[in-house]
Order: structure tokens, then sequence, then C-alpha cells
């Protein structure tokens, strides 16, 4: 068994499990005279069984494609030599904070003090009689299950999900460290991105911790569908706005390499226009003006072939584009957030219908 796998058992058994025990002996598990008991909580069993398991993969599968993504910088020559310890430096410090105890500290007091305490008891509680608590935030009444999860299960996952937005801050941090070093840019890479491509890798290492916002909105959805009788398609200035949001939060701190590639371009645009400019200009003289020793035959010659790579080097710097997005990325990250959402289009038709519909699709 991974570690990543005992480590989401161990908070399923710490945030899930106890309330599944507690709710059932307080007699909230189906009904128990409360609006709504803990089996029909759709956002609450999502929060610990889907969104939690999310957070913990997307450590490691972030940690695994961001730490490649980071020593290609190196490998790819992009750090001139008089910047390497200024690039050094700013990993070093990206992991100390990462691994700082003091920050997480202050996290997790932060939760219980303003998630908890504020956040939580005077504005996101339900006005109504829950498997958790009775009353409005004047006089809240928490039944046992509740003190668990006010205590336990909703600190430890606001505590995972503002880690994650501090791990998203050191990371814009050091994309900004990094900008701010004068990269070795090639304007004729094939990336067209002067060989900063590598950067919208970032898309498939934050897509899990994407799809676990997308859960998120999901259940709040999913609980106004059931609950208060709304519609899906109520709310999709909702889903796009959060869309938007998460492709900023990624994509985002990458349009801060856009001035470096900007310059790039029109410097590699003046270099391989000059450079074409003498270029052209012989091969006139040479094939069109007489300059060409009568014995060189044209057919086959180096200097067509080399005509033509040099246009196709001048195109490619045309097409430079001023930030390492790529199409695919955003589709990537795209499909993240809807993946989720998905089976809430069961509550606009049903099963057989949707797959009629997708077969249509496809078909």
């Amino acid at each position: 068994m991974s570690l990543v796998t005992r480590r989401i058992i161990l908070f399923v058994m710490i945030t899930w499990a106890p309330l599944l025990v507690l709710s059932t002996l307080d007699g909230h598990l189906l009904n128990g005279g409360v609006s709504v008991p803990f089996l029909t909580d759709v956002e609450t069993h999502i929060r610990f069984l889907v969104v939690v398991p999310l957070l913990l993969v997307a450590e490691l599968i972030v940690h695994r494609r961001l730490l490649p993504i980071a020593r290609t910088f190196l490998t790819r020559d992009l750090i001139p030599k008089n910047a390497v310890n200024r690039f050094d430096a700013a990993i070093i410090s990206a992991f100390r904070l990462r691994n700082s105890i003091s920050a997480e500290v202050l996290l997790l007091a932060f939760v219980y003090v303003v998630g908890v305490l504020i956040v939580w008891r005077h504005f996101t509680v339900l006005e109504t009689a829950t498997w958790y608590a009775t009353g409005s935030d004047s006089d809240l009444e928490l039944f046992r299950a509740g003190m668990w999860y006010a205590g336990v299960s909703l600190p430890l996952f606001q505590f995972l999900l503002l880690r994650w937005y501090f791990r998203m801050f050191i990371w814009i941090r050091f994309l900004w460290q990094v900008s701010r070093i004068r990269l070795v840019l090639v304007p004729t890479h094939p990336d067209k991105v002067g060989g900063l491509g590598f950067l919208a890798e970032t898309a498939y290492a934050f897509s899990v911790l994407v799809m676990a916002h997308s859960a998120m909105l999901a259940a709040q959805i999913a609980e106004r569908i059931f609950f208060v009788g709304a519609a899906f398609l109520d709310f999709k200035v909702e889903i796009a706005l959060m869309a938007g949001i998460l492709m900023c939060l990624v994509f985002g701190p990458l349009l801060m390499f856009s001035p470096q590639l900007a310059l790039a371009r029109r410097r590699g645009l003046m270099e391989y226009g000059t450079l074409a400019e003498r270029y052209v200009r012989d091969f006139d003289k040479k094939w069109l003006r007489g300059g060409a020793p009568g014995d060189e035959a044209l057919l086959g010659n180096p200097d067509i072939q080399s005509l033509s790579d040099l246009g196709n080097s001048f195109s490619v710097v045309s097409s430079m584009q001023l930030a390492p997005i790529t199409r695919n990325a955003i589709l990537q990250l795209a499909a993240s957030v809807l993946v989720p959402l998905t089976p809430l289009l069961l509550t606009m038709m049903s099963l057989d219908q949707l797959a009629r519909a997708l077969y249509g699709l496809v078909f």
C-alpha cells in the first residue's frame, strides 16, 4: 500500500468516519427530525470522500511534475551562468517555505480562528436543523457529530485547502523570481515560445487540484438541486466564473514571462531579418544576376535548401507566442473542471438520454 493511499485512508477515518458514527448515535443518520440528515448531505460526503483524497493525490502529482519543470530551466540552458546562483536561491527559498512548520502552524491557527469561528459559524452554517447542529449563529447548538465536525473534520479540510493556496503562492513567487532573470531564449525554438514550452506542463500538474475545486462546486450545486429545487443551468454563471478563476490561477503566472518573450521575438525578427536580407541579396546576385559559375548546376544546389531553411526559421520567429500556454493545456484544464460536474447532467436528463446524446456527438 502506497503512502498516499495510507494517508487517504487515515484522513477519511479521521474526518468522515466519526461523523457517520456520531450522527448515528445522535439519531440523525437518515431522519431524526432534522431537515438535512447525514446520509443526504451530499456536500459533506463529496468534501471528505472525494475532495480530500484529490487534494492528497495532488500533492504527489504536483511534486513529481513541478520539480522536473523547475530543473528544465537549467537543462535547457535558459539560465545564464552569472544567474545560476540566483536561480538556485529561488529553488532553495521555495523548498524552505514549502517545508516550513511555522507556516503550517499559522495556517492551522487561521483555520480555527477565522475559518471555523467566524466564516463557518456566522456565514456558511445552514440556518435549519441539520445532522450537526440546530439553531442560528447566535444560539447554535452543536450535536455530538457537529462538535467533531467543527473541531476536527472541517478544520482539517480547510487546512488542506489553505495549504494548497499557500503552495500555489510559493510556485507563483518562484516563477516571478525566475522571470526577473534575463533568460537565454532562442527565438527559433520549435515550441514557438523561445524554449519555455515546458511550462505548459503546469496544467497537467495542477489538473487534480483543479478537479478538487470543481468537485466542491459540484457538491454545492447538487445540494441546491436536491433540496431547493434549483436546475443545473441556473449555475452556468458560477461554473463559468470558477473555470475562469482556475484558468487564471494556473496560467496567469506564466504571463510573467511575456515581456521577455516579446523582447526575444522583436530581437529575433531584427536579427533574422538582417541575416535573411544579406542572404537573399547574395542569392539574387549569384543566381539571377549572373554571379554563379557557369559549371554550377541550379538543380539540387544547397543554396536553394539554405534559402528554404532560412525562410522556415524566420517563420518560426514571426509566429512566436507571448505566453507558454498551449491549446492542449487549456483543454486539459477545462476537462478537469467539467468532469466532476458531468454527473449533474443526470438531473436534466436520464442516463439513457445522456448516453444517446454522447453517442450522437461521437458517431
